[in-house]
């Protein structure tokens, strides 16, 4: 009979070993400003406006990128998420007041995959990492938080004439319970569509601009498929 207790001490506490460590990503958004620094500031006017445009939707672009994330690079992370259920639903995460927040005018062009709320991580954003942790510490091992950002480029040009591509970028960041970096990077990839550039300007549309995203999205997603694995796996052990 003691044999038999100690095996079965022994199975649980392997089993408790073995056990997928959990993480509640936090933040899972994109922005609707493109970038424009590739290009100089003579190109402003051209797309200033695509942030107010509703025609200008990238909710099915952050569907695309939430879907691969979820269902294709979540199996490649050695640790488990928690449900997104269970983190956008915790009454601590909704009532959360994130330092950077953008309110008004200001956060029209953040658009969050539905549930979340928008939460800065980067530079000087330690009270977001540290209080998103916090929130979290009961269920999970840490927090990771993610997004996309869209930016021109030049592409073949004389005299101001020519083509422009758009670039996808995304990232990845992930802190433990105490709101310490594990790890944080960045990827990004060119799109295979392109659109016109006359006199220095863009020609640019939503009709133009979204394709053109998607497309940029589409490399990013391949690249992505390829390196998270490995990215991951190479800092894991510290949460």
């Amino acid at each position: 009979m003691k044999k038999v207790l100690l095996i079965l001490t022994v199975l649980f506490a392997l089993n408790g070993y073995s056990q997928k460590k959990k993480v509640a990503v936090v933040a899972f958004y994109t922005d609707k400003t493109i970038d424009l620094s590739d290009l100089g500031l003579s190109a402003v006017a051209a797309i200033a406006d695509l942030g107010s445009n509703p025609d200008f939707n990238l909710s099915p672009i952050l569907e695309k990128y939430h879907n691969a994330f979820f269902n294709e690079y979540s199996k490649q992370f050695p640790f488990d998420l928690v449900p997104e259920s269970e983190v956008t639903q915790k009454q601590e995460y909704i009532d959360f007041s994130p330092k950077f927040a953008r309110e008004g005018n200001a956060g029209k062009t953040i658009i969050n995959y539905p549930g979340y709320k928008y939460i800065y991580e980067g530079t000087n954003g330690e009270a977001n990492e540290v209080g998103t942790a916090t929130i979290f510490k009961e269920v999970a091992d840490g927090v990771l938080f993610t997004e996309i950002h869209f930016a021109l480029q030049k592409g073949f040009a004389v005299a101001g004439t020519g083509t422009v591509k758009m670039r996808a970028n995304a990232r990845i960041a992930l802190y433990d319970k105490t709101g310490k970096k594990v790890f944080a990077f960045s990827e990004g990839a060119n799109s295979k569509k392109t659109g016109a550039i006359v006199g220095g300007i863009p020609v640019l549309t939503p009709e133009k601009v979204l394709p053109m995203c998607e497309s940029a999205l589409d490399e990013l997603l391949k690249d992505l498929d390829e390196k998270v694995a490995k990215i991951v796996k190479k800092t894991a052990g510290n949460l």
